[in-house]
């Protein structure tokens, strides 16, 4: 079954990466001093890695350098170059967050703007539930009607699905949908027999044969909500802005059930929107896309974002995974502008409910970014957009290299000691004692200097919380978001070396040559089986407890010094179920933890999504 409009088609061409070149390489939408801004990123993030490098190198320097220390070396300015990049973003992002700046005319508290135009809500789907999909939808098409401007929005489910039932139930599903809205001539539906380029070849097929008939379309996830006043802005600031080609909304995480799914929520409404108003400050007119909740000039994406696949065989080759870094790469190659807009509430998606869920998904993202490595020397690319790719890539590889650091840390006063372990098992080696012996000052301010830049983000994305009362309250107040800062801090510390080892195997396994695949989003249970953990995390619960043990065996300094590390490992099993469990979850929002103005005052959309996702899953679908 398909319901569809008259065809309007739209040539979509395919982009070389060969050939091209940078058409207008400033944007008329760029803020005037956007170059200093990016001197003060680049910069000072220069300069804080060149103090703390020093401040290493003195450390190493004071007992003779060798290979090894070289190489430690190495990896510390690397990632403190990285830590101290996110640092100086987050600082540029709290200036801007309390400053209140806005941009492309966006005002969240004036009337909305009358629209002009019309506009395409697309629905992406892959084997998702149908009913809940939907659901959602329907609570978006009741807030864009409930601001008066319905008449300038159409909506479109394009299904990839693959699983006959699911696509049966997606044709029962929609056609409620119409019944219950009225939608009829308003609500379209397809499937395509052939999911070819996947969610980026999805969006072509309905560019090449409707978008012609719509100046502009707004990208939506399964998982999507948006309130009809968002939308409503983000159209209104594309009709009145021409040379811009995309505007990023920041999307709040929401519905968070589990423990794991709550400290996703909660930091990404503390420290994401520092971040977040960081990254807007300084990329400016070259801003990235995160593939959904964000509106798109049709015309735009359709002349410049035809993709190409990549030479070569998979992983590194075939269709592009992480699509929408390259499509904001060349929408802004062709001369268009991209925005993003952090301070415009009322975009909302949900996270993954697991740490095993973030994972899964987390190695497909993998794939994508490292993919990036033959887009990013593409001709004529903006350098922002090279740096978004490298950004992705480098995101990576910092999992494998605070291993070694951490490895190479242990390795050298073990090397320096002349340890013979067959013999000398019970020699009391601390490598804290080893680095303390070579500077101690030193050492003590580079960790210091090394662990304030770390954890300033969450510290600014508080002191940002603060300054307005309905973020405080609707976190707790502000004793009960310290504590939840604490908690999250601490939660995420022990997941840390799950993480790392996870992401370290994922790249090790792209770089070998394994795909990701592609599968459905978990989206609502959080629940893991102990056999499934089993599984999954405990050969790296055994893995740790036997390096601990043999660290002890060797020195008990040595083992604390890497019980950090180890804990993490040690614990992983144990900690993956108590994050992954609703009833922890349940626990902390009745205590306050973890909490977000969404769960205390909910805006509409998601009370209404919520009521008809609970409806719909009580209505029987037809075999």
């Amino acid at each position: 079954m398909a319901v569809l409009p008259a065809e309007h088609p739209l040539a979509m061409p395919e982009q070389s990466l060969r050939d091209g070149y940078l058409h207008a390489p400033r944007q008329l939408t760029a803020p005037a001093n956007i170059g200093l801004r990016r001197l003060y990123v680049f910069g000072t993030t220069a300069l804080m890695t060149l103090a703390a490098s020093a401040m290493m190198a003195r450390v190493l320097a004071s007992g003779g350098i060798n290979v090894l220390e070289v190489c430690l070396l190495a990896l510390f300015v690397l990632l403190f170059a990285w830590v101290a990049l996110s640092f100086v973003g987050s600082l540029a992002g709290l200036q801007a967050l309390l400053r209140g700046r806005r941009k492309l005319g966006i005002y969240p508290d004036t009337p909305l703007p009358a629209l002009r135009e019309r506009t395409a809500l697309l629905m992406p789907t892959y084997n998702e539930d149908p009913r809940r999909m939907m659901a959602g939808l329907q609570a978006i098409y009741e807030s864009v009607a409930a601001t008066g401007q319905l008449d300038h929005f159409d909506f479109f489910v394009l299904s990839d699905t693959t699983r006959e039932a699911t696509g049966r139930a997606e044709e029962q599903v929609f056609a409620r949908l119409v019944q219950a809205t009225g939608g009829a001539g308003r609500l379209f539906y397809r499937r395509r027999a052939s999911n070819v380029g996947r969610k980026a070849g999805n969006i072509a097929d309905w560019v090449r044969r409707f978008g012609g008939a719509y100046p502009q379309m707004l990208i939506l996830d399964a998982d999507s909500l948006m309130t009809g006043e968002v939308i409503v802005r983000l159209v209104s600031a594309m009709e009145n802005h021409p040379t811009v080609g995309l505007i990023q909304s920041l999307p709040a995480v929401v519905n968070g059930r589990t423990a794991f799914a709550r400290m996703q929520q909660f930091g990404g409404r503390v420290y994401g929107p520092v971040m977040a108003y960081g990254v807007a400050w300084w990329h400016g007119a070259e801003s990235n896309y995160w593939g959904h909740n964000a509106v798109i000039r049709t015309r735009a994406f359709a002349e410049q974002a035809g993709l190409p696949e990549l030479p070569g065989r998979k992983p590194f080759g075939g269709h592009v995974l992480s699509h929408d870094f390259v499509e904001a790469a060349l929408i802004r190659r062709g001369g268009w502008a991209c925005h993003m807009v952090p301070y415009l509430h009322g975009s909302y998606e949900e996270g993954p409910p697991t740490l095993t869920d973030l994972l899964i998904r987390d190695r497909r993202w993998c794939q994508g970014n490292l993919q990036h490595a033959k887009v990013v020397s593409a001709s004529g690319l903006h350098w922002i957009s090279r740096v978004h790719m490298l950004i992705g890539i480098g995101h990576y590889f910092t999992a494998p290299m605070w291993a070694m650091l951490m490895l190479i840390g242990v390795a050298i006063p073990l090397i320096h000691g002349g340890i013979d372990v067959a013999q000398e098992l019970h020699l009391q080696l601390a490598p804290a004692q080893y680095w303390r012996g070579l500077d101690q000052d030193g050492v003590v301010w580079v960790f210091v200097l090394t662990m304030a830049v770390l954890l300033a983000p969450k510290a600014m994305g508080y002191v940002a919380m603060l300054t307005s009362r309905n973020e405080r309250l609707g976190c707790g107040g502000a004793l009960r978001a310290l504590v939840s800062v604490l908690l999250e801090t601490v939660l995420a510390a022990l997941m840390a070396p799950v993480v790392m080892y996870v992401q370290s195997r994922g790249v090790a396994e792209v770089l070998a040559g394994k795909d990701s695949g592609w599968d459905a989003q978990q989206r609502d249970d959080g629940s893991v089986s102990w056999p499934e953990l089993l599984r999954r995390y405990g050969g790296l619960s055994v893995f740790g407890l036997l390096v601990g043990g043999m660290a002890y065996a060797v020195s008990p300094p040595l083992a604390a010094w890497m019980a950090p590390v180890v804990i993490g490992m040690a614990l992983a099993v144990p900690v993956v179920a108590l994050t992954s469990s609703r009833s922890a979850g349940d626990w902390l929002r009745r205590h306050g933890l973890l909490s977000i103005p969404e769960e205390s005052a909910p805006p509409a959309v998601l009370v209404r999504a919520a009521e008809l996702r609970a409806a719909a899953l009580r209505e029987p679908l037809q075999d």
